[in-house]
């Protein structure tokens, strides 16, 4: 999915920086609707001592990538590095998670075998995929129609078993399968979770990073 010298940069500690800022971002009211605002690592608390940064709130708040919450937002800035669309920001409230630069609407979905809790054996790989209402900032209320909001999705799978080895930045133990919306509307119409077997089966498509 990426050329060699892309996956050197995101392996980085630079680059580590960067999903943090694409991460966390300020909400600013422009006419009703959030506008987003990259904010830098290095800037500081006020009316405390200035040594204290914005890196250590991230480090503090989102050291743990193996927790749901954090791994699903590192597969999201993933695959807006694939798609070449991560200078920007993350939108957490969107009715998709990443915007191509063709305009392709990607739904990111994750699931790991491995989690941050004890566990007695490997989790099932599963995925949500109900469908859902968008907010229109236009209106202030909720649409009317309930459908699932993408073009595309991408089924992103942190494959690795082995807990003392788990390193959810080496890109090598991710695997994705896109589907296009289309496909899944068409199998599974009301489903409101998927196994990776059955999407498998309805011929999604193993890829790696660098595939």
């Amino acid at each position: 999915m990426m050329d060699d010298r892309k996956t050197a940069v995101y392996s980085s500690k630079r680059n580590s920086a960067f999903f943090l800022r694409w991460t966390l971002y300020a909400q600013v009211s422009v006419s009703g609707i959030s506008e987003l605002n990259v904010r830098t690592a290095m800037s500081r608390f006020l009316a405390v001592t200035n040594t204290i940064r914005r890196a250590d709130f991230w480090s503090w708040a989102y050291s743990d990538l193996v927790g749901n919450t954090e791994c699903g937002k590192l597969a999201e800035f993933i695959v807006s590095l694939v798609m070449n669309c991560s200078d920007g920001v993350s939108e957490a409230w969107g009715a998709f998670d990443v915007l191509s630069p063709e305009g392709t609407k990607i739904e990111v979905k994750t699931s790991a075998y491995l989690q941050s809790w004890a566990q007695t054996t490997v989790s099932d790989i599963r995925f949500g995929v109900r469908k859902t209402l968008v907010w229109d900032y236009a209106v202030k209320e909720y649409t009317k129609q309930v459908m699932r909001q993408a073009d595309v999705y991408v089924f992103c799978v942190e494959n690795f078993k082995e807990q003392e080895l788990l390193n959810q930045l080496d890109l090598s133990q991710w695997e994705f399968y896109p589907m296009a919306t289309k496909t899944l509307n068409e199998t599974i119409a009301k489903q409101k979770t998927v196994g990776l077997i059955t999407l498998i089966a309805q011929g999604a498509k193993k890829c790696t990073f660098n595939e």
